[in-house]
């Protein structure tokens, strides 16, 4: 069964089938069986009531699947809904230009979420019972410093030597994006995706720090907990790329997102005011995202201190060989439903 949650069901009855059972029942007391779909129309809310609502959807569909219809293009960050755990979202272009949801695409939302819940639990579930030491996996040597070492992004001196965790993005198509998109289209998507990274990686307390045009490199302070966060938003950025491109960038064409990590010490510049900074690490960083990643992976360089990934996450990763002198690791290929990458 399908349910759109809205009061303004006349607006959406002739794009979803003749089936769907239209309600304006408050969220909390909606209570989908194993199976349902329910859309939550949320063009009327505010930033802060979106956030109050999808507590309340993920509470009362614990147990099926869930989206959300936004007509008037208020959510900002939609790739958040996915990791939230929305199967579906529809949005204020997706109206204009479509006619009808067909069971296909209503189908596709449903195997992605699936197989990423199972691709999920698996990552939860792994245990590697060496520890690490029969693959090497991490044993860098490599510590971190005391969490008081870094003073905050605010309070740090220029020309401060220290290290810091350096995170490379990209987004790449199948084929390159700008053999098939204007410059202006180009230049559009930059920036979202520009802003997209900055509100993903604030749990991570991430800098944007370098933006080439083309590719971008956060700072990451060199505590456990920021290299977690990190590592964590980039792998569901990655599960949730198929429709978060889409709807964020409105590129149609297959695309991912390319993430790197590496650790290294650089005398601090503040962003905008690097210049031509001299640092291994920082050459080192450019040359493994630009070079060895592939879209739809995190790459780690084995010179990151051992703690970084959690261990609950280690089964998610693969050896991709050695590059400038590291071994390097992979995350395994996520399975869509529907080829992509």
């Amino acid at each position: 069964m399908i349910h759109v949650i809205t009061n303004k069901a006349a607006s959406f009855k002739t794009l979803f089938p003749k089936s769907t059972n239209f309600t304006d029942a408050e969220i909390s007391k909606h209570s989908p069986e194993a199976g349902d779909f329910s859309y939550f129309d949320i063009s009327g809310f505010s930033a802060a009531e979106i956030k109050t609502a999808v507590t309340k959807i993920k509470k009362s569909c614990k147990d099926s699947l869930w989206g959300v219809i936004d007509s008037k293009g208020i959510v900002k960050d939609t790739a958040q809904l996915f990791f939230d755990g929305a199967s579906d979202y529809i949005g204020s272009s997706f109206i204009k230009e479509t006619e009808t949801i067909d069971n296909k695409r209503l189908k596709e939302a449903a195997s992605w979420r699936r197989d990423s819940a199972v691709t999920a639990a698996a990552a939860n579930a792994a245990k590697i019972e060496t520890n690490g030491e029969a693959s090497g996996f991490l044993k860098s040597g490599i510590k971190l410093p005391a969490a008081s070492a870094f003073p905050g992004w605010k309070k740090i001196e220029t020309g401060k030597t220290m290290p810091f965790y350096f995170l490379y993005c990209s987004l790449q198509g199948k084929v390159p994006l700008d053999s098939r998109l204007g410059d202006k289209v180009i230049a559009q998507i930059h920036q979202k995706f520009a802003a997209l990274l900055s509100s993903s990686f604030k749990e991570a307390d991430g800098l944007l720090w370098v933006d080439t045009g083309k590719d971008f490199l956060f700072l990451l302070p060199p505590r456990i907990k920021s290299a977690e966060a990190a590592i964590k938003t980039c792998i569901s950025m990655i599960a949730a790329a198929p429709l978060s491109v889409m709807e964020i960038f409105g590129i149609t064409i297959p695309a991912s997102y390319i993430f790197a990590l590496h650790y290294g010490s650089i005398s601090y510049k503040p962003p905008g005011k690097t210049g031509t900074v001299v640092s291994d690490a920082v050459n080192s960083i450019f040359h493994l995202g630009a070079k060895k990643s592939e879209p739809g992976r995190l790459t780690v360089s084995a010179a990151i201190p051992d703690v970084s990934i959690p261990k609950q996450l280690w089964d998610l990763f693969i050896p991709n060989g050695e590059y400038e002198g590291n071994k390097i690791w992979h995350t395994k290929k996520f399975n869509y439903a529907k080829a992509w990458m």
